[in-house]
């Protein structure tokens, strides 16, 4: 079964504050370069495998659309699988508290 990709506008905003925190704080375009490549390459991975094969998140709510997460390096994206249609939906420090995150994006969409 082939699979669209879609970002949540969020999502690409996550993606371009974490690119844009290591150019400009950290001043190291290489490391910005480097992870975005990642992140790239790692979502379109998971898009090519097949991302409802992948284990769901296990949440305290009950979701429509379960939430499935690919761990890069610092960072973790958090995607839904709608028909499909894998769906980007936030991108995120890996250290971030996993259920807060979930709700406050609940609150955002």
């Amino acid at each position: 079964m082939e699979y669209t990709l879609r970002y949540l506008p969020i999502a690409k905003q996550d993606l371009s504050e974490i690119i844009n925190y290591i150019l400009n704080e950290l001043q190291n375009p290489i490391a910005a370069e480097n992870t975005l490549s990642k992140i790239e390459k790692a979502i379109l991975e998971r898009l090519e495998d097949g991302p409802e094969s992948f284990a769901i998140w296990p949440s305290k709510k009950e979701r429509e659309n379960p939430y499935r997460r690919i761990n890069i390096g610092n960072y973790t994206v958090w995607y839904v699988v709608i028909d499909k249609v894998m769906e980007i939906r936030r991108i995120q420090p890996a250290r971030r508290n996993e259920d807060s995150f979930l709700i406050q994006e609940l609150l955002v969409k």
